[in-house]
């Protein structure tokens, strides 16, 4: 009798263990796979500011006058974006240390900004919590020292 009691309650259990192990691996995946998501998206944008930041940089020191050396850091900028998604997102802002902006030896300090998106966090809660990540990226670039001699 107390054979079959038992025998009877561990048949009720047959099965269980499968459907525990499903909802707890949910409960632990699913923010395991948005912190990686969110981790690589954060990652990408870090990659995206360095590279646009260091080519600007550069495109505006090579460049072969002051009125072209912009449009050449934009356009620099703007393909590095683009590898990395960031088209929309990203900014530089480029700073001379005198005038005109390629004299020999002058600094040329480029800062790349992209603001990253949390994925699926709406606008909605914007104002509860941060929606948006600024990552920003700083190169100083120098002008040739011959440069005009």
């Amino acid at each position: 009798m107390i054979l079959g009691f038992w025998l009877r309650l561990a048949r009720r259990d047959q099965g269980r263990a499968i459907v525990e192990f499903l909802v707890v691996g949910m409960l632990l995946l699913v923010p395991v796979v948005y912190f990686v998501v969110t981790l690589s998206r954060v990652q990408a944008a870090a990659f995206a500011v360095s590279t646009a930041s260091r080519e600007a940089g550069r495109a505006f020191t090579t460049a072969a006058d002051d009125n072209g050396a912009y449009a050449r850091a934009q356009a620099a900028a703007r393909i590095s974006f683009e590898d990395f998604d960031f088209v929309r997102d990203g900014v530089v802002a480029l700073r001379c240390d005198g005038s005109p902006c390629l004299h020999p030896e002058g600094r040329v300090e480029a800062v790349a900004t992209v603001n990253v998106r949390l994925p699926l966090v709406p606008d909605l809660l914007s104002g509860a919590i941060p929606t948006l990540l600024p990552v920003s990226a700083t190169q100083v670039a120098t002008v040739d020292r011959f440069r005009g001699r």
